[in-house]
């Protein structure tokens, strides 16, 4: 054997007892799993540690990324082997050449993903047009990790209809639909895992301005997306205000579109749903939605997340409490260390109060800033602090004004404290609610959004948070089985995008393992690098207890290290 992994704890992905054994690897796939006599070139000792297939992350935004960075961090730190970009209907590809059209491609990712637009235009190479160049362009890559693509609306329409797909109010004519159609069919012959789009108010420009897809009519969205019909493969993934809405007849509406999709497809389609603090219980509406959907013969399925989809507030950042205040604004183009001497002088720090305190701007689906769910960042991070490590609950026990405290407490560590916010799915201060869409016949562990949100967000940690905390930490109440988290983050998540050769430890099925010391098995406390194109900033978080990571049977990853292997490389949908 090129490689044996002996006397692990195997979870093997099908969701079934883990059993003591081996994993025997020649070439990149898996020759035997048991007891395996053969010696190896290499043995790993798994010893006192669980093993299992690669982690799948199917909700990415490495689009950009991925045509300069061959690790894909911090997905790869987390034991992901492949992944899924091209997610919420926004990319790179097509893209017309011209440094206009690229601009405005930069715009959009730089205002919905929040990566910095300086990094994007120094790193991306635009070695393409359309989006079998766009393939082509990162086939000749090499990486960590495995990747596939998908058409995003957006790009699709601009490139069809010029500015004017970049216009939320303009109508598509059939020629348009009719040509965006051929196109997206032609990319996924060509390899694309899928199409998406976005219909959410929270994705907008640079400039502000809402996405152009986000309120395409039916009449586009059914005709683009029978590409998939036409092609008979590839998925289909959107984010829809459904989840959000206190409108019903928006909701319905929206609703019976999804549902019109599928039927017109045919072939998987999956959405972001989530718990906002408006609209709470929209959520269980739309899982009785894609229940009654799955009985009727559609495959429709819910992502969702495994902890609170929450913002970190530093000044080192892209977001403080303090963002809307124009005194503090003055600020924010100060390098960190002179920004801080400016906030801790005290009349500076009274009129960013003041400003607070009678501003009604707060963060996208909150009516107040929520001092009692924000919450100082602590290593490892805590993903379900309770109520009384609160902001609030820490200022009352000190006899302070909340926002003071948090003010005082951005500028610790000369400015780089942060505190964790939970925005989403967190509603009542536990992750109860997390737990039942989890365990939902019909759902997806996705929404890391890796490789997006670099200055806010970042969720790419998510695998080692499934596990630590669903599998063994959690206090607040039930766990689940380890068994069960491993099979959604791997053959669950494999099967969704008809990655069938990967997901489960089996016989010819590809070498994709990691080796977890699950007794030390944590996140560490994000923070702040600046290494994109550009010196562009973004959030990294690294993780202990990886013994080693397996890509197509070469070791990737030693202690949470990479070795500088790169066996990974773009994926064609074929399904």
């Amino acid at each position: 054997m090129d490689l044996v992994i002996r006397n692990g704890t195997i979870y093997d992905g099908t969701g079934g007892a883990p059993c003591t054994g081996d994993i025997g690897i020649e070439g990149d796939t898996i020759a035997e799993v048991g007891r395996v006599a053969a010696r190896g070139k290499r043995e790993i000792d798994a010893d006192g540690a669980i093993v299992t297939p690669g982690f799948i992350d199917l909700h990415t935004h490495f689009d950009g990324q991925a045509t300069w960075d061959s690790y894909l961090a911090p997905s790869s730190h987390h034991g992901v082997t492949s992944l899924v970009m091209g997610n919420c209907g926004v990319g790179f590809a097509p893209a017309r050449p011209g440094e206009a059209e690229h601009q405005w491609l930069i715009g959009l990712l730089e205002g919905v993903e929040d990566i910095p637009g300086t990094a994007l235009a120094e790193g991306l190479p635009w070695d393409w047009e359309s989006f079998p160049d766009y393939l082509d362009a990162l086939a000749r890559r090499r990486y960590a990790v495995d990747l596939g693509a998908q058409v995003p609306h957006a790009a699709l329409r601009t490139y069809v209809m010029g500015r004017r797909g970049a216009d939320a109010e303009a109508q598509a004519s059939g020629e348009d639909i009719a040509a965006m159609r051929r196109l997206a069919r032609e990319a996924l012959e060509a390899g694309a895992l899928g199409f998406t789009t976005s219909r959410t108010f929270v994705h907008r420009t640079r400039d502000g301005e809402n996405i152009g897809t986000y309120r395409a009519p039916a009449e586009e969205l059914l005709g683009v997306a029978g590409a998939l019909a036409d092609a008979g493969r590839g998925v289909m993934q959107l984010i829809t205000d459904a989840y959000v809405t206190e409108d019903l007849a928006f909701r319905d509406a929206e609703i019976a579109l999804v549902e019109a999709v599928a039927r017109t497809i045919r072939r998987p389609l999956s959405f972001t749903v989530q718990q906002p603090d408006l609209a709470a219980g929209r959520w269980r509406e739309l899982f009785d939605f894609v229940g009654r959907a799955n009985a009727a013969g559609l495959d429709i399925k819910a992502q969702v997340a495994p902890r609170p989809i929450g913002v970190l507030l530093t000044h080192q950042g892209s977001l403080t409490p303090f963002i809307f205040c124009r005194a503090f604004q003055r600020t924010m183009r100060l390098p960190l260390a002179e920004r801080v001497a400016a906030l801790r002088d005290p009349a500076l720090r009274a009129t960013i109060l003041a400003e607070l305190r009678a501003s009604r701007e707060f963060l996208v689906g909150l009516d107040r800033w929520p001092w009692e769910r924000m919450f100082p960042l602590s290593d490892p991070p805590d993903y379900e602090p309770s109520a009384a490590d609160s902001v609030a609950a820490l200022a009352a026990a000190q006899g302070v004004p909340a926002d003071e405290y948090a003010y005082d407490y951005l500028l610790g560590d000369d400015g780089r404290a942060m505190l964790y916010c939970p925005l989403h799915n967190y509603v009542d201060g536990s992750l109860d609610v997390v737990r039942e869409m989890l365990t939902f016949p019909h759902s997806l562990l996705a929404l890391s959004d890796a490789g997006a949100h670099c200055g806010v967000i970042c969720d790419a940690s998510f695998p080692t948070t499934t596990l630590a905390l669903w599998g063994r930490d959690r206090s607040r109440g039930e766990g689940l089985p380890l068994e069960f988290l491993v099979q959604r983050l791997t053959r669950r998540n494999a099967e969704q995008v008809g990655w069938l050769d990967r997901g489960l430890l089996r016989p010819g099925l590809l070498a994709d393992v990691n080796v977890i010391d699950f007794d030390k098995l944590r996140c560490r406390a994000p923070h702040i690098v600046h290494d994109l194109p550009a010196g562009g900033r973004r959030l990294v978080q690294e993780a202990d207890g990886y013994r080693c990571t397996v890509k197509r049977g070469t070791v990737t990853f030693e202690n949470g290290k990479p070795t500088g292997e790169l066996p990974g490389s773009l994926v064609r949908g074929t399904a």
